[in-house]
């Protein structure tokens, strides 16, 4: 009877802490969706009336340093080019809003910067690898056809301290390009670099964000992948 006993409160318990933990899940999914949640819309809401679903179109996604390339549709004007990044994201923030930022412009190719404030945010590059490669899943059963570019982490004067885990997840992400030929890497940290010393002249006062020479470099990494049929 005694251990009867037992077995019930231990069941009780169990029950209790998988519904806790359900609660903190689910509280944690919304309060990531009402953060982003009306920039994701504004962003919508902006191609809905520009996008032309008979053109074929180009994906620049991610956190702020893909929001804020002002002049990356002007940059590449023989493409339609669609920013959806939002400021602030996670890899676990786009893979949530993937339907709304990448699958509904059926795009040919994606260019994604992920993993940036993933990092400054304590994660590990295992975890941004993992939630990224989901990502690309997503993408795959929606078209298996799509490119899918990954954007290398870039180094940054606020962000310098830790650049040992952007480098740890700049070569995870090469390494796992090189096995899927319809997914490719840009190293935006090489030419950001002067060999081993910071360029930063490239930043704006904030020291992460970039100004128009940064963004110089970025166009000249990517615009060869941008224009390869």
């Amino acid at each position: 009877m005694y251990k009867r006993i037992l077995l019930l409160k231990s069941l009780k318990k169990t029950a209790f802490l998988t519904f806790y933990i359900f609660l903190i899940a689910a509280a944690s999914s919304a309060q990531t969706e009402n953060v982003f949640t009306n920039e994701v819309k504004n962003i919508v809401t902006k191609y809905d009336s520009i996008w032309d679903s008979n053109k074929e179109t180009i994906v620049f996604t991610g956190s702020s340093s893909v929001r804020l390339w002002k002049k990356l549709e002007h940059e590449f004007p023989n493409h339609q080019i669609v920013n959806s990044g939002f400021g602030g994201s996670q890899a676990s923030d786009l893979l949530l809003f993937i339907d709304d930022l990448i699958l509904s412009y059926n795009p040919k190719k994606v260019f994604i910067y992920e993993g940036d404030n993933d990092l400054w945010s304590k994660k590990r590059p295992a975890d941004v690898l993992d939630t990224t490669e989901e990502i690309i899943r997503r993408i795959k059963a929606n078209d298996p056809t799509t490119q899918v570019i990954l954007i290398s982490a870039k180094p940054s004067i606020s962000r310098w301290k830790i650049r040992g885990k952007y480098k740890r997840l700049n070569r995870k992400m090469e390494r796992f390009t090189i096995e899927d030929t319809q997914l490719y890497y840009v190293d935006v940290w090489t030419p950001m670099m002067n060999k081993r010393k910071l360029k930063t002249d490239i930043f704006i006062e904030d020291g992460l964000h970039m100004n128009q020479k940064g963004y110089d470099i970025w166009y000249d990494a990517m615009k060869d992948l941008v224009n390869q049929q």
